[in-house]
């Protein structure tokens, strides 16, 4: 039976041995999914010990997604502009790596959650790894504005520059929250801040999200958060969490491993948490 992981440090929280054995029972998969705490500094000799073990491919979570493209022979452009891998798939001596968040965010919205993002206004709030890995598969969707909001300035120009010379539209732009005009609203604003976690709020204006705007906070599982309560303030009904983005970014995974796509509504219901 084929055996496939996910390694992070701490990782009992994870969901993703509960999200990929329930694909595997629903496509009829013989392979069998569990989660391995990774030491700190440690993660070449775990991922060697485990495919000398026989394993097949693993999932990569916090601390490691650096690691893993450093680990890597082939890097996909989605983990060489992320800079970090979330997949890792083994061909004898070769390591391939994927970071498959930024399609399983736009597929949440689009499939899903029934939001365009061709033609439409993108904010991205923050200018970490969570928004590196969503830019290419956003910017594939050819919205007509996608702007980088970050509370360090220098660090969102950095990123849109670095899309820039690597090909991407002029429509892509980075600044600071102050850079919002009050002018400026948008049909799809994603939270890739940490804030959520600890019940904080980034500094956005109310004016930027739009009536008819889908809000949306890439944390999941914690409810009404202050982002969405805010968007929920400035009048939009179209209010969602990250799990959709969870369950999709493992989806996209399972199909490079297995050649096989699960149907992810089912999953997507059951670790759903009212937004209230």
């Amino acid at each position: 039976m084929d055996r496939y992981a996910v390694i992070g440090n701490p990782i009992s929280h994870s969901k993703s041995p509960l999200i990929h054995t329930g694909f595997a029972e629903a496509t009829g998969q013989a392979m069998t999914y569990t989660a391995i705490e990774g030491p700190l500094g440690g993660f070449a000799a775990a991922v060697d010990r485990f495919r000398a073990e026989g394993g097949k491919g693993l999932n990569v979570t916090v601390p490691f997604k650096l690691d893993a493209c450093a680990y890597a022979t082939d890097l996909a452009d989605s983990a060489r502009a992320a800079g970090a891998a979330n997949a890792l798939k083994f061909d004898g001596s070769r390591c391939l790596a994927e970071n498959f968040d930024g399609i399983g965010l736009v597929r949440d919205i689009v499939h899903n959650l029934g939001h365009p993002v061709h033609g439409r206004r993108v904010l991205l709030l923050g200018a970490g790894g969570a928004t590196r890995g969503a830019l290419l598969p956003l910017l594939a969707q050819q919205p007509a504005r996608v702007f980088v909001a970050n509370r360090t300035v220098d660090k969102a120009t950095s990123l849109v520059q670095e899309f820039l010379a690597r090909g991407a539209p002029p429509s892509l732009e980075g600044g600071g929250y102050a850079d919002l005009r009050p002018a400026d609203c948008f049909d799809v604003v994603i939270n890739a801040t940490s804030a959520s976690l600890g019940q904080e709020l980034p500094a956005v204006p109310p004016t930027a999200v739009a009536p008819h705007a889908l809000a949306y906070d890439m944390v999941y599982g914690k409810g009404l958060t202050p982002f969405l309560t805010l968007a929920r303030q400035a009048g939009t009904p179209h209010l969602a969490d990250g799990v959709g983005m969870l369950v999709e970014q493992a989806a996209e995974a399972f199909v490079w491993w297995r050649g096989v796509r699960p149907d992810t509504t089912p999953m997507i219901e059951r670790l759903r948490v009212p937004l209230n």
